[in-house]
């Protein structure tokens, strides 16, 4: 019964992951005021801490300046 319940909370826990969307993820990271790498997809590469997160944009802080990024235009997001 415990191997069945843990089977079940595993696979509700992976479907929870993959229905997240790039706004849940940049979310969880200002939380956590995490630093991200975030690609866009004119090549553009941009790394800072997730300083806020709107409805259609996150803002990135990196030695005292600050850039919002169209949350559209990002390919990659990579945690540091």
């Amino acid at each position: 019964m415990d191997r069945t319940l843990d089977a079940e909370m595993e696979a509700a826990r992976a479907t929870a992951r993959r229905r997240r969307s790039v706004r849940d993820r940049l979310l969880e990271a200002e939380d956590r005021s995490a630093v991200l790498s975030i690609s866009t997809i004119d090549g553009s590469v941009h790394c800072g801490v997730v300083d806020a997160v709107g409805s259609d944009h996150v803002e990135l802080i990196h030695a005292g300046s600050s850039v919002a990024i169209a949350i559209q235009h990002i390919s990659i997001i990579e945690g540091r």
